[in-house]
C-alpha cells in the first residue's frame, strides 16, 4: 500500500531523538504512528496537532498514552515542512511555559541557521 506524503516531517538537531529515544517502546510506535497520520493526512484532528494560541506560529503533536500524556513541539518551513523540535510528558493541565519557550528558541535557533548558511 502505497501513501501519498502530503507533509515532510524532519526534527532540528537531537532536541527530539533525545525525547523519542528515553521513551518506551510502545510511545515510540504511537508518536511514530502520529507522526504518519501527519504526513498523510490532508487534515488532521486537532487531537493529534493542534495550534498552540499564543504561540510564535508552533504547533503541538498530541500523544496518549493510557493515563500518560506527550507532547512535541514543531512548526512549518516551506509549507508542507514539519520540523519537530522539543518533546516532554505533560503532568499538569496547562503546557508549562518553559517548554514553549524552549519550541520558540529552538525555531528561531533553527530559522538563522538555515537562512545564515
Amino acid at each position: 500500500m502505497n501513501k501519498k506524503f502530503i507533509r515532510h516531517v524532519i526534527y532540528y538537531e537531537v532536541y527530539y531523538l533525545n525525547f523519542f529515544n528515553a521513551q518506551k517502546e510502545e510511545v515510540r510506535k504511537k508518536l511514530n504512528w502520529t507522526l504518519q497520520l501527519i504526513s498523510i493526512q490532508e487534515r488532521i484532528p486537532e487531537k493529534f496537532f493542534k495550534h498552540i494560541t499564543g504561540s510564535d506560529a508552533l504547533f503541538e503533536i498530541r500523544v496518549e498514552m493510557g493515563s500518560d500524556i506527550f507532547r512535541v513541539f514543531s512548526f512549518f518551513d516551506k509549507g508542507n515542512l514539519v520540523v519537530l523540535v522539543n518533546g516532554f510528558q505533560k503532568k499538569t493541565q496547562k503546557t508549562p511555559k518553559s517548554e514553549i519557550k524552549m519550541a520558540e528558541k529552538l525555531k528561531k535557533e533553527y530559522l538563522e541557521t538555515k537562512y545564515n548558511r
